[in-house]
Formats: C-alpha cells, sequence, structure tokens
C-alpha cells in the first residue's frame, strides 16, 4: 500500500502534454488512461465534437460513455479543414509530447498532420496511431468498428455455440484494447526517448491486438498442421472438463477444474468414490463423459438454496468457481466496491453516477483525481492561449468557428 514518501499514481505522467486527436472509444481509452496518471490532454474536436457525446443515455447533454472516457481532458475545437487551423497545430507541437490519434490512415498526413510532418518539428515527438487495420497494407483504408475487428481476428468465430452461429461479444472489447495497447506503447516509447531523445511512431491495429488474445488457437492449427480445428465452444471449454458454466439454483456460477483441482470438487460434492469412477477418474475421460459430468455437477448446485451457498462450499474446497454477473451487479457488488473497481464520477452537471475505475494499481492504490469531461470546446480559449496565440490570433479562429 501507498505510504509516506510514495508518489502519487495520479502524478506520475504530470508535465507531460498531450494532444488528443481521437473520437469514439479506442482512442479516447489511451487518452483516459494518460489523464489519470497526471497527463495534461488536450481533446482536439471539431465544430460538431466528438460524435460519443450524443449517444445515449445522457446526462445534461452529454453521453455516459463520453463522461467516462473523457474526464479531465480539456476540450479546444478547431476546424481542422482550414488552413489557420493546421497552422495553430504546427505551433503548438514543439510543446507537445505526445499525439494520439485514430482517423483512417492517411486521413493525419492529408491534413499536415502525419507523423513525418509532425516529427520534423519536433523529432522527440511520440506519436500513436489506432486503427483498425493499421497504418499500412492492403485493409489500411478500410473503415472499423469493434465488432468488425472481432469478426476478422477470429473472437467471433470462438464465440457461441459450436453448431450455432458466431456471435459477437457484447462490449467494446476490441476497442478498449487496443487503447490499452495504444498506452503500454507510449509508456515504451516515453521510456526510450530518455534514453535516445527521439519519439516514435507506434501503430496499434484493433484487430491485430484482439489478435494478441489468441492464447492457444493460432498455434494449436499450426502445431498440429490443421488437425485441431478451433471452433465455438458454446459455454463448456474444450481443451479441459468440467470447465464452462453450470445452472445454479439462482443464476449462472462457473467451474474450472485442472487435472490437479479434480479433488476438491469431489470433496465439495461428497462424492470422493467419483475420483476412481473410470468416467471420471482420467483427463480424457472426464473431456469424453463432459455432458454426464455436468448434469451431476449441475444436479449437486441445485440442492443449495443460493448460489452464494454452493460457491461458498466450492470455495471451502479450493475449487476454481465464481459467480456470472451483470455489469449491473457489478456497481454494488462488495468485492468491487472493497477493491474500488467501480467508483462514483462527476458528470459536471451537479449530478454523478457509478463507472470502471482506473484498472492498475501502484504501491496498492489508484489514481483518484476528481476529474470531469469537458463541454464541447469549452477550453478552447484557455489552451490556445497557452500555447503562445496572441487573442487577435484567438479571436481569429473563434470568429472563423
Amino acid at each position: 500500500m501507498s505510504g509516506p514518501g510514495r508518489p502519487d499514481p495520479g502524478r506520475m505522467l504530470e508535465g507531460v502534454r498531450v494532444l488528443d486527436f481521437t473520437q469514439y472509444l479506442a482512442g479516447p481509452t489511451c487518452t483516459r488512461l494518460l489523464v489519470e496518471l497526471g497527463a495534461e490532454v488536450i481533446k482536439v474536436e471539431l465544430p460538431d465534437g466528438d460524435p460519443v457525446r450524443r449517444l445515449n443515455p445522457q446526462r445534461g447533454g452529454t453521453s455516459g460513455i463520453f463522461i467516462q472516457q473523457n474526464r479531465g481532458k480539456e476540450s479546444l475545437v478547431l476546424d481542422l479543414r482550414r488552413p489557420e487551423s493546421i497552422e495553430a497545430v504546427h505551433r503548438m507541437i514543439p510543446h507537445v509530447d505526445i499525439v494520439v490519434e485514430n482517423a483512417t490512415p492517411g486521413v493525419m498526413a492529408r491534413r499536415g498532420l502525419g507523423y513525418e510532418q509532425l516529427s520534423a518539428i519536433n523529432p522527440r515527438l511520440i506519436m500513436a496511431s489506432v486503427s483498425g487495420f493499421g497504418q499500412w497494407g492492403s485493409y489500411a483504408h478500410r473503415s472499423c468498428f469493434d465488432f468488425i475487428a472481432q469478426g476478422m481476428a477470429g473472437l467471433m468465430h470462438m464465440t457461441g455455440e459450436p453448431d450455432g452461429p458466431p456471435y459477437f461479444v457484447g462490449i467494446g472489447v476490441g476497442d478498449v484494447n487496443a487503447g490499452v495497447h495504444a498506452f503500454a506503447g507510449i509508456g515504451y516509447a516515453l521510456y526510450q526517448r530518455d534514453r535516445t531523445g527521439r519519439g516514435a511512431h507506434i501503430d496499434v491495429s484493433m484487430v491485430e491486438a484482439l489478435l494478441h488474445m489468441q492464447e492457444n488457437a493460432v498455434n494449436a492449427t499450426s502445431i498440429t498442421g490443421g488437425e485441431f480445428q478451433p471452433i465455438r465452444q458454446g459455454r463448456h471449454y474444450q481443451p479441459t472438463s468440467p470447465a464452462g458454466t453450470f445452472k445454479g439454483p439462482e443464476g449462472w456460477i462457473v467451474i474450472l477444474c485442472m487435472p490437479n483441482q479434480i479433488g476438491g470438487l469431489w470433496a465439495a460434492m461428497g462424492r470422493p468414490e467419483l475420483g476412481s469412477d473410470p468416467r471420471f477418474a482420467e483427463y480424457e475421460a472426464r473431456l469424453d463423459n463432459r455432458a454426464e459430468l455436468t448434469a451431476m455437477i449441475e444436479a449437486w448446485l441445485a440442492t443449495f438454496a443460493s448460489d452464494a451457498d454452493a460457491l461458498a462450499v466450492l470455495e471451502a474446497n479450493h475449487v476454481p468457481s465464481g459467480p456470472v454477473l451483470s455489469p449491473a451487479d457489478v456497481i454494488d457488488h462488495p468485492w468491487f466496491l472493497e477493491r474500488g473497481g467501480v467508483r462514483t464520477v462527476r458528470d459536471g452537471t451537479g449530478g454523478s453516477f457509478v463507472a470502471p475505475a482506473f484498472p492498475f494499481l501502484f504501491d496498492g492504490e489508484r489514481p483518484s483525481r476528481d476529474l470531469i469531461a469537458p463541454q464541447l470546446g469549452e477550453q478552447s480559449r484557455a489552451v490556445l492561449a497557452r500555447f503562445g496565440l496572441a487573442e487577435a490570433e484567438i479571436n481569429a479562429l473563434l470568429a472563423a468557428g
């Protein structure tokens, strides 16, 4: 745990300045992590703003997702189709450490804001570009949203029933995963810059970041020369048994026993004889008799009054297990509250709501700065003045939209 003399994680990146040209979810995830560690993040928005601002549900005219992902940033409105706006950005670049963008590859360069153009102004600049298919290659020009990346990276192929259609994962796993990858890359680029004095261009593809999560399916297909064919697994995990979701007395319970843990399950069930039953004694036999074992486990779970009672017995016998929670359940779940995994954030109108917390702990602490998402263009004048633009120049930019 943190204590006297330990640094505040919310000040780790204090003094680091970021120009954030991102919108939607992947890029804003990256810059949200940076601002929570103390970076100064200036969100450059077009005159109509980040489209996510207008999604529902909203608080005070701004969507919850925008508030969650853009807390603590400053909003600077610049119409990047106008040369005077590009000139303003160029004047800011010598004083900037990091640029993050998630436009379609080529868009920033056509505006005069590509890495080669900006690094010529500031060789120490670090630029992170987040896109669907990367900055080069035959797919670079293609539009990409989260579900498209899930399909391309094989994630969708692996989700659903084996004999049914592929399903998408119903959260922004591709966007957020890419944003966290960009965040990690920036950290190492800052470390490299401290040693060499040079910046770097980080190219993060949503598809490749998701493919990186394939722990077995790709290598198993290659190792077996195609004999292993990855397929959707439904509610049970192919490589071992029991492993998957099981119907409990109230909801669903996850149980996953590796071979060295199966004895705990027999003890929990009060059925030690199953350890010598030829249907279940060996690893391969449990795979062959998965359906019969599943039925026995669910019949045992049905004898409990609640899921919590069943989970307590599983835990007492060291059986890896846990509940299947709805995202709505985490808002007041004791473990999330104890760890601070969810937090209350202010919406800028005097209200508040619960959102996921910063996902890393440093010396037992999370950054805890009280951050509020900006209104569109709220800091435009202040930001431009901070970068040395004269009042007359700022007035001209604002008057031109």
